[in-house]
């Protein structure tokens, strides 16, 4: 069954940009929608990427600055596209970053890097796409003060899109890592729904799974040992299993799939390194030893390296996996053995399957496995997306409004805002009734289509008296428009407003449908198009005569 404009709700499909080896397009492939294409101008990752997904047609080697959204298009013949997701190179914005400087502070070097979510950008505002997840560190924020993470909410609000931020915690979502990523969410205008704020973890997940839950029944190793394809060694399994009810290898990681245990290879360390990882006990680092006596032989900055050794620990989740594990994998030492982590581990710390092959150099293996967004945190996105398409696409409803009090039009959405905007000048908010604040509260909704509750969380410091945010409401005094926050996009005159509805919720006031109140964004949407309508009929009327 289709909807009328030709779409089966079932099947939805997604371009993956900056794709790297695929952990995205995995989880959201086994979110069920259908990946028209993947680009990465890495030929190492798309190498990777194309063992793992044959059924894939397009996967492009492409720098995405060079490589235009409409030469895309006539390769999977169409412009039509559900979900466009990615994750633009983070180095550019990394807190950690040292290479040729720091991303953020009196340091800060310009790097390349930082601008390709514009081509990112330039895909959505070519594609429609009614969803689009751009993925990247925490960093971002925090970058050239704020300017890109402003910039990227700031520009796909003029396309049309209702963003928010949000940032995910892959160990809530069953990843055994203690990592935080950044992500950036637009729904298009059209869709009258709130994407929701909070992931459901995928059902393959395991709750709060540790690092020796994910590893350990894998074939011990000495540094430099290993083979690129082995055996696993099934004793050492079944031993490992019994220690769990609902194990993390058999629903995640999926070993019952992998003929071969593959990438299971340590890489050599010195002497002075083995040396120096001996006097390491689990879950330590090298500041810690060295506070209880013990000294290293390495000669570091103990101010900028404080962490230069660590040692994970079997019963917490790791540290967060990252690229520079392909330099020297010093930070990742194996919680009971005296060596750094393998690509194979690392990948199971990142929720890769263990049949998911890389076929390429050890080096090359660490650096793609870092970098890549973890399948399963994917799938949870993924499976949030569908949910709310399914939802917002569900056109051959009649529109029915179960919240009540509705504005009946703009004038009455207007009188009923100004009434909790006065209520803030006078410092009465809290005092406002539950009836009185919900009526201000869904004219809010009513008038804002394009401002989602979540991004009032973040505003910036950044103002702006161009009103160019909230292009569809007309006939509005401009107090009620602007300044606004060039970050999140809301009118200065609105954020007590917010800032108490955010109260009120949190303090359980405000119902889940009361705050993110789609009804009264549907109902504003309804009242502009009916205007509109009658304002073409009349003209139509007044060309007759």
């Amino acid at each position: 069954m289709t909807n009328k404009e030709g779409y089966n709700p079932h099947v939805f499909t997604c371009i993956d940009l900056f794709c790297g080896c695929g952990g995205f397009s995995l989880g959201m492939k086994r979110a069920k929608f259908s990946i028209l294409a993947a680009i990465d101008f890495n030929q190492e990752a798309i190498t990777v990427f194309r063992k793992n997904f044959p059924d894939v047609a397009q996967v492009l080697h492409k720098d995405l600055t060079r490589f235009p959204p409409r030469e895309l298009a006539g390769l999977i013949n169409t412009q039509r596209v559900d979900v466009i997701v990615g994750g633009p190179p983070c180095q550019g914005f990394s807190t950690v970053r040292q290479r040729d400087g720091a991303n953020n502070g009196p340091r800060l070097v310009e790097d390349k890097r930082r601008h390709l979510y514009l081509e990112f950008l330039r895909y959505v505002e070519f594609f429609r796409p009614r969803v689009f997840v751009m993925e990247n560190v925490l960093g971002i924020k925090s970058a050239a003060g704020g300017k890109y993470f402003t910039r990227v909410q700031k520009e796909a609000r003029v396309m049309g899109y209702r963003v928010h931020p949000q940032v995910e915690k892959a160990f809530d979502l069953g990843v055994p890592q203690k990592r935080q990523r950044q992500l950036i969410i637009g729904t298009r205008l059209d869709l009258p729904d709130y994407f929701p704020s909070k992931f459901k973890p995928s059902p393959r997940a395991v709750a709060w799974p540790t690092l020796g839950e994910a590893i350990g029944d894998l074939p011990p190793l000495r540094a430099g040992s290993g083979e690129e394809e082995a055996e696993y060694d099934m004793e050492r399994r079944k031993a490992h299993i019994a220690k769990f009810s609902h194990h993390y290898l058999y629903k995640t990681i999926e070993v019952q799939r992998a003929t071969k245990l593959t990438a299971h290879r340590a890489r050599p360390h010195s002497e002075r390194d083995l040396k120096d990882f001996s006097k390491l006990r689990e879950g330590e680092h090298c500041a810690e030893a060295i506070r209880r006596g013990e000294t290293f032989d390495f000669p570091y900055d103990k101010e900028t390296f404080k962490d230069r050794y660590t040692r994970q620990h079997r019963l917490e989740p790791c540290s967060t996996i990252v690229a520079h594990l392909s330099k020297d994998g010093l930070m990742f030492i194996h919680p009971t053995q005296n060596r750094s982590l393998t690509p194979r581990e690392a990948a199971r710390v990142q929720s890769f399957p263990d049949w998911f092959e890389f076929p390429v150099a050890r080096t090359h293996q660490f650096r793609i496995i870092g970098n890549a967004v973890p399948p399963l945190v994917a799938e949870a996105v993924g499976l949030a997306v569908k949910a709310y398409l399914e939802k917002t696409m569900k056109t051959n409803k009649p529109i029915h409004f179960d919240l009540q009090p509705l504005p009946s039009d703009q004038d009455e959405a207007i009188q009923w805002l100004l009434a909790l905007v006065k209520a803030a000048d006078s410092k009465t908010l809290r005092k406002v009734s539950a009836t009185d604040f919900k009526r201000g509260w869904y004219s809010l909704g009513f008038l804002y289509s394009g401002l989602h509750p979540d991004s009032a969380l973040e505003h910036g410091a950044e103002l702006s008296n161009d009103a160019e945010d909230v292009p569809e409401i007309r006939n509005i005094e401009p107090r009620l428009l602007a300044p606004y926050y060039v970050q999140s996009g809301w009118p200065l005159l609105l954020t007590p407003v917010a800032q108490e509805a955010w109260r009120r919720y949190e303090a359980k006031e405000l119902k889940d449908d009361e705050f993110y109140c789609s009804e009264a964004v549907v109902a504003g949407m309804c009242h502009r198009s009916s205007e509109l309508a009658e304002e073409a009929r009349r003209e139509r009327n007044l060309m007759a005569v």
